[in-house]
């Protein structure tokens, strides 16, 4: 579905992974992305989606040309801005967007820490502007058809669930800001914040919450949450993969009371999915976003 005018689009973090995503969902929502930005200028990708966008290695020019595109009036304005940057510049990206009188779209984890999401609604109050976070496990077919199961069921049924989610990972990865805590919250926020919130979204708020294992490539834990106790493995170390799964990088495994739960397929137009979200009124704010920040923060420290 397109919007009936164009939005203008703005990317930080236009080299990384998950920006092609973004691209993608830009393009397939009848918006253009005009403006990106990236330290790293391995972007080539961009031929594909905005092959006419200005792409800047630096952030003060970016800046300028953002703030040259909002003076020049409401069709050059960037109207929205994609955040793919490093988990621990999200929030100043955040801020940027907002005070350049654009909405922002961020990838999850939103923030690192609590205190970050209650700023970000100061600054939102302060510009009128919104911040959107990319939750794209709530609009899985198959994650929506298990939480009307769950609101449907009488007499407060509670469930087991098993959540393992392995994505091996070389030496780059510790490297990277990926291994650095400060940077990207550790394992469980850098790989398990999305699970987290759709674990909750499902089966309500968090009771308890506990930590077995809690090293820098794997993390292991439970959670008792309102209708469900939950068992979770994360790793990034391709030693925790199942014989079965050893020719594959990544594998996941969901089972609720005992059965699997088949959420593999079905994940590649979910951010377009989010962004129709949004052009419709319909994204997830910062008061989505916090619980799970809050719980990801609580097994961190």
């Amino acid at each position: 579905m397109h919007t009936q005018t164009p939005k203008n689009f703005g990317l930080i973090g236009a080299a990384g992974y998950v920006a092609p995503r973004h691209m993608k969902a830009i393009v397939d929502t009848g918006n253009r992305l005009v403006a990106a930005l990236d330290p790293f200028d391995s972007v080539g990708v961009m031929d594909k989606y905005a092959p006419n966008a200005s792409f800047f290695t630096e952030f003060e020019r970016f800046d300028r040309h953002v703030e040259k595109l909002r003076r020049q009036g409401e069709a050059h304005r960037l109207h929205y801005v994609s955040i793919a940057s490093p988990n621990y510049l999200h929030d100043a990206h955040c801020r940027f967007a907002l005070r350049a009188g654009a909405d922002a779209i961020c990838e999850k984890p939103l923030v690192l820490n609590p205190w970050n999401v209650d700023a970000l609604q100061e600054i939102e109050e302060e510009t009128g502007q919104h911040i959107y976070n990319v939750l794209q496990l709530r609009l899985h077919p198959s994650v929506i058809r298990l939480k009307e199961k769950v609101d449907a069921e009488k007499g407060g049924k509670r469930h087991q669930v098993n959540l393992k989610y392995i994505t091996s990972r070389g030496k780059w990865y510790f490297i990277s800001w990926k291994g650095d805590p400060a940077k990207s919250g550790g394992v469980a926020t850098n790989i398990g914040v999305h699970f987290f919130d759709m674990l909750m979204w499902i089966f309500g708020k968090v009771q308890h919450s506990s930590v077995e294992i809690s090293e820098a490539n794997r993390m292991k834990g439970r959670l008792v949450l309102e209708n469900a106790d939950v068992a979770w493995h994360l790793s990034v170390d391709a030693s925790d993969l199942p014989l079965e799964a050893r020719e594959q990088s990544t594998w996941r495994s969901l089972t609720l009371d005992g059965e699997a739960f088949e959420f593999s397929d079905g994940f590649g137009d979910l951010h377009t999915a989010v962004y129709n979200g949004i052009l419709q009124g319909n994204g997830f704010g910062l008061a989505d976003a916090r619980p799970a920040i809050e719980l990801v923060h609580r097994i961190r420290v």
